[in-house]
């Protein structure tokens, strides 16, 4: 499958209240920018389709992101993740503009050291009706792809939990691809992630 027939969702709507005080997404790395600007920029080096979900009353400027990315307002993210993806994933499913798009990459927004490679790779994997998720000696990660077969599942989504219960849900078409990538499982959760962050 050609890559553009998955789009990205790039989750950036939470409150991410284990960071302390300010806003982590905003947080600066090393190299002057900020981590939601080079999570998302991981994902345009190898996704056509990008949607970023923010708050409603997010200023992009001031997350760092440049003027071309698509935004997904999410109007109820003070209701956890489950209940941001599944209305970003509404959003989607009525956007004419991805009506060809066969599957949905599901990214978090503080999760900068994915390499794009791994991206592509997990992208030829996928069909309407898969579920593909990234291991790394042996543990799983992320980014999750979910085909399109199970978006309506995605949009009944509540609560804090994410989509384990769709991969549950839907565990015989869940297809494993096993990576050399160790930043499927490294996110930024505190303050103290950030150091050495490019060692």
């Amino acid at each position: 499958m050609s890559s553009s027939r998955v789009a990205a969702l790039l989750m950036a709507a939470g409150y991410s209240r284990r960071f302390g005080s300010g806003d982590k997404r905003c947080a600066l790395l090393p190299d002057g920018q900020t981590l939601l600007a080079t999570s998302v920029a991981n994902a345009q080096r190898a996704f056509t389709y990008l949607r970023v979900a923010v708050r409603e009353e997010d200023d992009p400027a001031l997350l760092g992101l440049p003027k071309d990315v698509t935004l997904v307002r999410v109007r109820e993210a003070n209701l956890g993740l489950g209940a941001s993806l599944a209305e970003a994933v509404g959003i989607m499913s009525h956007d004419s503009s991805l009506d060809d798009i066969d599957a949905v990459a599901i990214l978090l927004g503080d999760m900068p050291y994915l390499e794009p490679e791994t991206l592509l790779a997990l992208q030829r994997q996928t069909s309407r009706d898969t579920i593909v998720r990234p291991c790394f000696e042996g543990r799983p990660g992320h980014p999750v792809i979910f085909g399109r077969t199970m978006w309506p599942a995605l949009e009944r989504l509540s609560g804090g939990d994410g989509a384990k219960s769709v991969i549950k849900q839907y565990a015989s078409r869940l297809r494993e691809c096993p990576v050399a990538d160790a930043g499927i499982l490294r996110d930024i959760d505190t303050p103290a992630d950030l150091p050495g962050l490019f060692s």
